[in-house]
């Protein structure tokens, strides 16, 4: 089977730019990629922008995170009072190479306390994960030494509300050599849990904290917002090898992690490509843990078709916890046929 390896384009959006630091001709493994969250903001229409490239080449990355509450979409024609980092619920996706520096600049726009934790840090948490006030900053780094997909939420307490009100997004650490395996196509799911209950008349939703503390969840979401997927499917070519950063920030639940008509040929706890495993029909990812899956949707086997993803804890994935991946024909064009040449 012939994959197509996946590159990285220059970056020219508005809110993004690698700066090279050595004498000129160096590589860019020299060089600073700067990243704005407040302007560079994940796509969430017609579905939050699930699909992920691969990290650039830069070897100090440093990111702004703001932190703003926001009225989100938590399900078609449901508003919500969320609290958010970067504008969206979840966050937008980090990525970096294992041994890159990593620096953050957090950012506190809101009208409460806030904090962030990230799971893939070594450092102290009175350095970078205490709470700062509205107006203040925080700025502190680390070196990326573990390879993996991680969670990193707000601290504040009571940390449910806090993550339940959408303090969360995903980390990936690419592994210095690689993954083992090249892919076509890789996308990043985040579930979690939403407890809400009826604000005003005509405002959104507001928070429940009593329905949070017994875990009866009003919604349970990839990426947000219930049922965006099957909408919206994740599109992949026939033949395609497919790689899924998933992440369960909770607050409470796990996320049983299944696609209907597919097995996962390698499925990586916390996503350290060490811990390999082999042959999984579904794998469990706890509350503020992840792995990494990957399937070939291949001719004969899993192939044109659409596919379910789910969290197989199915009182959870009817609240919202399910999507569809289609897999198509793929377009071959005049100068990759090779009878054309």
């Amino acid at each position: 089977m012939t994959h197509r390896k996946l590159f990285t384009s220059s970056i020219a959006a508005v809110g993004i730019a690698i700066v090279a630091i050595g004498a000129k001709g160096q590589p860019d493994s020299a060089a600073v990629q700067y990243t704005d969250f407040g302007s560079t903001k994940t796509p969430v229409g017609p579905a939050f922008r699930a699909e992920v490239q691969p990290p650039s080449s830069a070897r100090i990355k440093e990111f702004r995170i703001p932190i703003t509450h926001e009225t989100i979409e938590i399900a078609d024609g449901v508003t919500y009072e969320g609290w958010t980092f970067g504008g969206t619920v979840p966050g937008p996706t980090i990525r970096v190479r294992e041994g890159d520096l990593v620096r953050i600049k957090l950012v506190n726009e809101s009208p409460m306390p806030h904090s962030i934790d990230f799971h893939s840090a070594r450092i102290p948490w009175d350095v970078a994960y205490r709470s700062i006030m509205p107006g203040e900053e925080l700025s502190f780094e680390f070196t990326a030494r573990d390879p993996g997909v991680y969670l990193v939420h707000c601290g504040t307490p009571p940390v449910t509300l806090h993550i339940m009100q959408g303090m969360y997004l995903a980390i990936i650490v690419d592994p210095k050599e690689g993954w083992g395996t090249e892919v076509d196509k890789e996308f990043v799911i985040v579930q979690s849990e939403f407890y809400a209950q009826p604000n005003d008349a005509g405002r959104p939703l507001q928070a429940d904290f009593v329905s949070a503390m017994d875990k009866r969840a009003k919604y349970v979401v990839f990426n947000g917002k219930a049922f965006q997927y099957k909408a919206n499917p994740l599109q992949v070519d026939l033949g395609d090898r497919v790689r899924l950063f998933v992440v369960a920030a909770g607050p409470s639940f796990r996320s049983d992690f299944h696609i209907v008509g597919a097995i996962f040929d390698r499925v990586y706890p916390d996503g350290n490509p060490l811990n390999v495993l082999e042959g999984v029909q579904t794998y469990t990812v706890p509350a503020g843990g992840g792995a990494v899956f990957e399937t070939v949707f291949e001719e004969g086997a899993s192939g044109v078709g659409l596919y379910p993803f789910v969290t197989h804890a199915f009182a959870d994935a009817e609240k919202g916890a399910v999507g569809l991946i289609q897999v198509r024909s793929p377009v071959v064009t005049a100068s990759e046929d090779p009878t054309t040449q």
